[in-house]
């Protein structure tokens, strides 16, 4: 009953805060992008700014543009679509209450294809295209050219789809970068079509010189990389300046600077006193978002068995990877950091260490700014006569510019109820949750009203939060990780993710036969993505995830290597093949 009560709840509240619009709006497809369109998501796209296109302005913060959504379904060649004047939008939901003016206006298809998985459910989904799940950008998807107009909320809009986004070029291979791609069996057996994984393979200095060498692999986790990042054989571009600036760090010559940084790296790794091992920067990229979380997933299918058992091992046979758990290590930060710990964690025996910065959620009592298992509600904390917004982002000082409700609302209007955004919550929501009557992911909360389900919390809890799955199976996962979990975080990060580092720490601390043996550490107002050295800034040490944990990860193999394995140079040597 109280379920049904608060269904009819957010359906009260999602209609008393649209009235409706006046508007006609009629969106027309050119004839030669009819045929490729059967279902999708069509959106609308305000702006102010009427030098960039629409679709590239819509965010977490107060510059947004204005964004209106509505799933379509068996379109048929020739027609017209109506656009629903009532499609809940962000940051404002009604298109009745956008202001009088002046605006460019963008309309945007993001397809869905169809998928019959073998656990029996049909669902409509948006494939990624190589680009890596990203809507905006994903070949395939198709637009109007921006247009500029006078808005009174009477005005009937009439817009032509007539551009469609190119395919992605795939990168070629380097003397030191090699790119592969292979067909998943399991993926596929389980979304009912050819899947595939991929990975940018780089390989040590000597490889080629050194057939009977076989070399360690480092596993680099994060976001969809469209080529092996940071890795560059040529000096810094000399016409690059000092002007450019990077919004985010707050600096001028952030390019070069990458450029520097990815250039040094090249002259470390062709030393002949530097370590000889292999990095892999894996391509996971699915119908939910750029990166599978590299776990499996009711609603997603096996990405770790996959990853594990079928990537990593074809990987390690072409390029003469040792190929067994004590000589594979993990890292990353964010997304990449979550990953690197769930991993070691659901593999313990396939990996012998990680290092996970700045990671997701990993206790989900700090769910970012809610704990899911004693919050009614995600968006709002109440008392007995007001409710507050919980925050969602905010800056080192603290300075909040986003509230959990906006983010979410976001995705809302982008990607609809089916968790088909493509970004973070509706991840989450995909990773973590069981499949949903109507195949679709079971929501961990209302996405317009915020109320939790406990039940789906539960489910969460026994499968996907780390710190729980470590403590309720310490007796025979503690020996297995022993010594191989380190954690970094800001203390100030972004997404409030050092909160779920805190309380996975008590435990760890806590920890007995054995201790855990591991390091957690934080770095002093660092923000998101402090990845564990406390003398150089963010910006610095981003850019340098393959090398900083050489020391600690040494240290494991000087623990749990075969006798046979070179400390000097980190290879083992075999007798050649015949």
């Amino acid at each position: 009953m109280k379920n049904l009560l608060l269904v009819i709840l957010a359906v009260f509240l999602l209609a008393s805060c649209q009235s409706p619009s006046n508007s006609n709006i009629s969106v027309s497809i050119a004839s030669e992008l009819q045929e490729d369109v059967k279902d999708g998501r069509l959106l609308l796209i305000f702006s102010t700014n009427h030098e960039a296109e629409p679709r590239f302005g819509i965010s977490d913060n107060v510059r947004t543009n204005q964004v209106f959504g509505m799933d379509f379904e068996n379109y048929q060649s020739g027609e017209s679509i109506n656009f629903d004047t009532e499609s809940f939008g962000y940051p404002i939901e009604s298109l009745s209450e956008i202001p009088k003016g002046e605006y460019t206006v963008q309309a945007f298809i993001q397809k869905h294809e169809t998928f019959v998985r073998s656990d029996g459910h049909t669902v409509k989904l948006p494939m990624d295209q190589g680009e890596g799940r990203q809507w905006s950008r994903a070949p395939k998807n198709i637009y109007s050219i921006p247009k500029k107009i006078n808005w009174d909320g009477n005005s009937s809009l009439e817009l032509e789809i007539d551009q469609i986004i190119p395919p992605v070029s795939e990168p070629e291979d380097t003397e030191f970068i090699k790119h592969i791609k292979i067909k998943s069996e399991l993926l596929s057996e389980f979304w009912g079509r050819d899947m595939y994984l991929g990975a940018h393979v780089l390989l040590p200095e000597g490889f080629d010189e050194n057939p009977n060498q076989y070399y360690p692999l480092m596993v680099f986790h994060g976001h969809f990389p469209s080529d092996f990042g940071g890795f560059r054989t040529i000096p810094p571009d000399p016409e690059l300046g000092e002007d450019d600036y990077s919004a985010r760090f707050g600096i001028f010559g952030y390019e070069k600077m990458q450029q520097q940084e990815a250039y040094d790296f090249y002259q470390q790794w062709i030393s002949p006193d530097f370590k000889r091992y292999i990095v892999i920067e894996i391509q996971h990229a699915n119908p939910y978002y750029d990166d599978s979380y590299a776990v499996n997933s009711e609603n997603l299918g096996p990405y770790g068995d996959a990853i594990t058992y079928e990537l990593i091992p074809h990987i390690e046979e072409q390029f003469r990877g040792i190929g067994e758990g004590w000589a594979r290590f993990l890292y990353g930060g964010s997304t990449g950091g979550w990953e690197a710990l769930a991993v070691q964690v659901k593999y313990p025996d396939e990996y012998n260490g990680c290092f996970a910065a700045c990671p997701d959620p990993i206790d989900f009592r700090a769910y970012t700014s809610v704990n899911i298992y004693e919050d009614e509600n995600a968006y709002y904390q109440d008392g007995h006569f007001r409710k507050t917004l919980r925050p969602g982002h905010r800056n080192y000082l603290g300075h909040v510019d986003a509230m959990l409700i906006d983010m979410n609302h976001r995705e809302l209007a982008l990607g609809g109820t089916k968790s088909r955004s493509g970004d973070q919550f509706d991840i989450w929501q995909a990773v973590f949750s069981p499949v949903g009557e109507d195949g679709y992911p079971m929501p961990i909360w209302d996405r317009y009203t915020g109320e939790i389900d406990p039940e789906v919390a539960e489910y969460w809890k026994e499968n996907y939060d780390l710190r729980h799955i470590m403590e309720r199976d310490w007796s025979t996962l503690g020996p297995k990780l022993e010594g191989k979990v380190h954690i970094y975080c800001g203390d100030m990060d972004n997404y409030y993710l050092n909160n779920a580092v805190y309380l996975t720490e008590d435990f760890l601390e806590n920890t007995e036969n054995p201790y855990y043996g591991g390091e957690v550490a934080y770095g002093d107002r660092a923000e998101h993505c402090w990845n564990g050295d406390p003398d150089l800034p963010n910006y610095i040490t981003r850019l340098r995830y393959n090398t900083m944990y050489l020391d600690k990860i040494q240290k494991r193999l000087e623990a749990s290597a075969p006798s046979n394995f070179n400390l000097n140079n980190w290879t083992l040597i075999k007798n050649k093949k015949s």
